[in-house]
């Protein structure tokens, strides 16, 4: 008679070797849906794996993730940055302690430890109406790539869209609801939808590009070539950082991210007397502390 197979318990482990690291990586990378925050988290994992493998067999836990952070603070990261580096090493142990790597009592401590203090700092570039003003003007109206340019701008000003949701956004997304323009139906960040007012100084921009480019139907912007033609059938997030790294750098605004155009656009929004949860609705985010 044949002995009847048993499948072996795993048992967790207080050391992780590069091979378990590697598999608890990819299951966090899996457990995502941006793009975005697939390549932010990636970033953060394998700074982490080097310098845990760099030290001699240690065990992960809290007070080795709390040195890490330690070591953070020393080579002088932003909190904000140090903060989103210690969300990665967080999601990696429970995904670790999920696949029966580590001890659930260890991924609970890990989950414990305490980010950086920000200290009332805001995170990234915050412009005033006069600087948003002074950006668009850089550019170029009378040119192709200046009118995708200055649409390009006047929706991440006045939509506070993310660089992901922007290169996706179809001509067929812009659309009049009720008398009003807007951008119907986006799929943003984590698969949420929502509706976004356009105000009409951006629906200009973007209807002076369409006649321009000679765009009906498909993906609203595209790339265009050193000879100053449309070419594929869109352009990506890199194309959107060197359009505003140029503008600002044209208007002197040192240090100008495509995201600072969103917190700008959501201050703004707030100092005319927008209310926070209607802010946190149009920005697209889950909850109202992260807005």
């Amino acid at each position: 008679m044949a002995k009847s197979k048993t499948k072996r318990k795993r048992t967790p482990k207080h050391v992780l070797k590069l091979p378990d690291l590697e598999q608890s990586k990819s299951a966090v990378l899996n457990s995502l849906t941006s793009q975005s925050s697939q390549r932010t988290y990636d970033h953060a994992i394998r700074e982490f794996i080097e310098w845990y493998c760099s030290e001699p067999r240690l065990a992960f836990n809290k007070t080795v993730v709390t040195r890490y952070r330690i070591s953070l603070e020393q080579r002088h990261y932003a909190s904000t940055t140090i903060n989103l580096r210690l969300a990665a090493v967080r999601r990696l142990a429970y995904e670790a302690a999920g696949c029966g790597l580590l001890s659930a009592d260890l991924a609970a401590g890990i989950r414990r430890v305490k980010g950086a203090k920000r200290l009332g700092v805001p995170v990234g570039n915050w412009l005033t109406s006069e600087q948003g003003k002074r950006l668009l003007l850089t550019a170029d109206g009378t040119s192709l790539r200046g009118k995708r340019d200055y649409a390009t701008l006047a929706i991440l000003l006045g939509c506070r869209l993310r660089r992901a949701e922007l290169t996706a956004l179809r001509v067929e997304n812009i659309q009049q609801r009720e008398e009003h323009w807007v951008i119907a139906d986006l799929v943003g960040k984590g698969g949420h939808i929502r509706t976004i007012p356009v105000p009409d100084w951006v629906k200009a921009g973007i209807d002076a590009w369409m006649t321009a480019a000679g765009k009906t139907t498909g993906t609203l912007f595209r790339s265009i070539n050193k000879a100053g033609k449309i070419w594929g059938t869109g352009f990506s997030p890199k194309v959107i950082w060197g359009v505003v790294k140029q503008k600002a750098k044209d208007c002197e605004i040192p240090s100008l991210a495509p995201h600072d155009l969103r917190r700008t656009c959501a201050r703004l929004c707030h100092q005319a007397g927008g209310e926070l949860e209607q802010i946190q609705f149009l920005l697209g985010h889950v909850s109202v502390q992260t807005t």
